[in-house]
């Protein structure tokens, strides 16, 4: 069975791999926030799907079996440097690129500080929730078609993606207010979502200096070093 028609079974039947509408990068602020608990709703069944059967942490190979046991191993091994393919001796861009040690090296602490609040919440990701990837009607439907990045994680993760890609609709706060109107108890939120926004912060920040995007660059720096302030004041 392929990838994705194991994904499919284990998928709530609400969430929609082949999504009709537009881009939801082409919703303009106000839209979204007209319709983000519709989002928040979406993106919460894929985080309810069964995944009894799956051990461990991180993204799915061909056979949706993540790789590592723990959450630590997931999120400190994909910054190993001596590691297969693109990111062998990644380190190097410290000296060659605009790849910053000290600001790395101090997210990466943040980071590591606060995994233990992360391990063993172990939900179904989509790891990719990207508002150029997301497919929406802006009212009632918001699908999922790209499950290259699937795994098992903390669930915080897919909603510290959206914030990192668009700060300013302030996702975290959304989301606080959500789950209060809910009655959704989300326990250590702050760290956990601390925690899944450093590890993906400075990933995407090394990606982003590997092709030389100054711009994009310094808009996640000023963004991941901006969170913390507005996590814990709320």
């Amino acid at each position: 069975m392929g990838k994705d028609h194991i994904l499919k079974s284990m998928l709530s039947d609400k969430v929609s791999m082949t999504p009709n509408g537009f881009i939801a990068d082409q919703l303009t602020p106000e839209q979204f926030v007209a319709c983000h608990e519709m989002f928040f709703d979406k993106i919460l069944e894929i985080h309810s799907s069964d995944i009894t059967g799956v051990e461990g942490y991180g993204e799915f190979d061909e056979e949706c079996k993540p790789e590592y046991g723990t959450c630590e191993e997931f999120v400190i091994e994909t910054f190993a440097e001596h590691q297969e393919g693109y990111w062998y001796n990644w380190k190097e861009m410290f000296e060659t690129t605009v790849l910053e040690r000290e600001f790395f090296e101090q997210y990466m602490h943040e980071m590591k500080e606060r995994i233990s609040y992360c391990e063993g919440k172990r939900y179904l990701v989509n790891n990719n929730t990207f508002f150029e990837i997301m497919i929406t009607d802006g009212k009632t439907t918001a699908g999922f078609p790209d499950w290259s990045r699937s795994g098992v994680c903390d669930f915080l993760i897919d909603f510290a993606i959206m914030d990192l890609n668009k700060p300013y609709l302030r996702i975290p706060e959304l989301l606080f207010e959500y789950c209060k109107k809910r009655s959704i108890v989300i326990p250590d939120f702050q760290e956990r979502f601390l925690c899944m926004a450093y590890y993906k912060g400075i990933d995407v920040l090394r990606w982003h200096a590997s092709i030389d995007d100054t711009e994009s660059c310094a808009s996640i720096m000023k963004s991941v070093s901006e969170l913390k302030n507005r996590i814990y004041a709320l």
